[in-house]
C-alpha cells in the first residue's frame, strides 16, 4: 500500500513541471513582445550616436538574457517530466542532445552552463552600459569568481 502511494506521488511532480513549462512560455511570449516593440522602436527611430547604438546593444543582450532564462525554465519543465513521470528508453533519448538529462546531476550540470551564459551576459549589459569604470572591474572581478567557481564545481561532479 505504502509502495503503491509512493508510486504514485510522482504525479506531484507535475506541479513543478506545469509551473515551470507555463513559465517558459510566458517568458517566451514576453520576450517575442519586447522584440516587437523593440522592432516597432527601431523603425521610428532608427540609431543615429553611438550611444543610441549601445542602448539598442544593450536592449537586446537584455532580451537575450530572457530568452536564456526561459530556456532554462523549458529545460528544467521537460528534465522533471523525464525523471519522474515518464522516463523515455534510451534508444529515444540518444537523439535529443541538450535534452538527454536522465539523472539531476545532468539536470544540475545543465542548469551550471546555462547559469554561466546568464552570467556573462549580464556583465556585458554592465559593460555596455557603464563603460570603463573601477565599478566595471569589480562587477567583472565578482562575475569571474561565481564563473570560475561554478565551471569548478560542475567539472567535479561525479
Amino acid at each position: 500500500m505504502i509502495e503503491r502511494i509512493f508510486r504514485s506521488s510522482r504525479f506531484l511532480v507535475l506541479v513543478a513541471v506545469a509551473t515551470t513549462a507555463v513559465s517558459a512560455v510566458l517568458l517566451y511570449g514576453v520576450s517575442l513582445n519586447t522584440m516587437i516593440h523593440l522592432l516597432l522602436e527601431l523603425t521610428q527611430q532608427f540609431p543615429s550616436s553611438a550611444n543610441d547604438s549601445k542602448s539598442l546593444a544593450v536592449k537586446l543582450l537584455k532580451l537575450l538574457d530572457l530568452l536564456l532564462i526561459a530556456i532554462t525554465f523549458q529545460l528544467i519543465a521537460i528534465s522533471l517530466y523525464r525523471l519522474f513521470v515518464k522516463p523515455l528508453p534510451a534508444e529515444q533519448s540518444a537523439s535529443l542532445g541538450p535534452l538527454d538529462i536522465r539523472s539531476f546531476h545532468d539536470l544540475k550540470k545543465t542548469l551550471i552552463q546555462v547559469s554561466v551564459v546568464i552570467i556573462v551576459i549580464l556583465f556585458l549589459e554592465h559593460a555596455v552600459e557603464v563603460g570603463a569604470q573601477l565599478e566595471t572591474l569589480y562587477f567583472g572581478a565578482a562575475v569571474s569568481l561565481v564563473v570560475f567557481s561554478a565551471v569548478y564545481a560542475w567539472k567535479n561532479m561525479r
